[in-house]
């Protein structure tokens, strides 16, 4: 691929998404974009360029975008943070959320949902202790195909094979000749919506967890840090967010602070303006 034709992708892909791609993902380019060169009638990458420098239709940029952005997910992934969420985060919500009973999450790009379903069938199994709450759980993308296959909940026997208990699957799923569907009742529990995480994220309301793991590694510096100072405006001043533990925010931004004992757990920390602001309104 010629600097310049990896170039116009990588300006597309960085703005559109945020996803910054380096000259050694080549590559990555070549094998995501030739099926999008073949949906759209053209015979390879090279004609697919030109279609972009020529006419720059959304559609195309939108089967561009959405090519390059759709990730890998498994359910539970990495256990850990789960465990965290379950056991030391839940308690203390159920405690600190007493007098409303109301619990907001967020599953930032969300991809195919096993995180949003994760976490929906850990509240399930606290149902008794939730009685009477109003929990909400909104997993977002910028992916529309993606977001298709995570409210229809269902899954191959591949992916339920990945980090799901088999206690889990016999209790939540119904098998669908090869294939396994989520209840309907978990299903119901999440709330897809499609949204780019560039975008003002205030629209989105106020949450009291956010998981947004093995996301940021995909930004640059500025724009990891730009995530992360308007993540902090819509998170609960007590509140809590799950990073991967290959993250942190360490000599990216100052508004989160790491969880003592808890990888990739970050609370407020040395808050910027908004986040003070905010802090205030919350606790007013």
């Amino acid at each position: 691929m010629k600097p310049e034709d990896f170039d116009l992708l990588a300006g597309i892909l960085k703005d559109r998404s945020g996803l910054s791609i380096s000259q050694d993902k080549v590559y990555l380019l070549e094998s995501r974009l030739t099926p999008v060169a073949r949906k759209n009638n053209l015979e390879d990458l090279d004609q697919l360029i030109k279609e972009v420098r020529l006419k720059k239709t959304e559609a195309l940029l939108h089967d561009i975008t959405e090519a390059m952005t759709t990730n890998e997910s498994f359910f539970f992934r990495d256990a850990t943070p789960f465990e965290i969420f379950e056991k030391t985060i839940m308690p203390k919500m159920l405690e600190q959320r007493a007098s409303k009973k109301s619990l907001r999450i967020w599953s930032a790009a969300c991809s195919t949902g096993q995180e949003a379903y994760s976490l929906a069938m850990i509240l399930r199994e606290m149902a008794p202790k939730l009685a009477g709450w109003r929990i909400e759980i909104v997993g977002t993308d910028i992916s529309k195909e993606v977001l298709e296959k995570s409210k229809a909940g269902i899954y191959s026997q591949f992916e339920v094979q990945r980090g799901l208990p088999i206690n889990y699957l016999m209790k939540y799923f119904t098998q669908v000749s090869e294939l396994w569907q989520i209840d309907a009742a978990i299903r119901a529990m999440v709330t897809y919506k499609e949204f780019n995480l560039l975008k003002d994220l205030k629209s989105l309301g106020t949450f009291d967890i956010i998981f947004c793991r093995n996301v940021l590694i995909y930004f640059d510096q500025p724009t990891k840090t730009q995530v992360l100072d308007a993540m902090s405006g819509i998170l609960a001043k007590d509140g809590c967010l799950f990073m991967g533990a290959a993250e942190t925010v360490l000599g990216i931004s100052d508004v989160f602070k790491p969880v003592s004992g808890h990888r990739g757990v970050y609370e407020m920390g040395v808050t910027s303006a908004a986040a003070k602001s905010f802090g205030k309104v919350a606790a007013g």
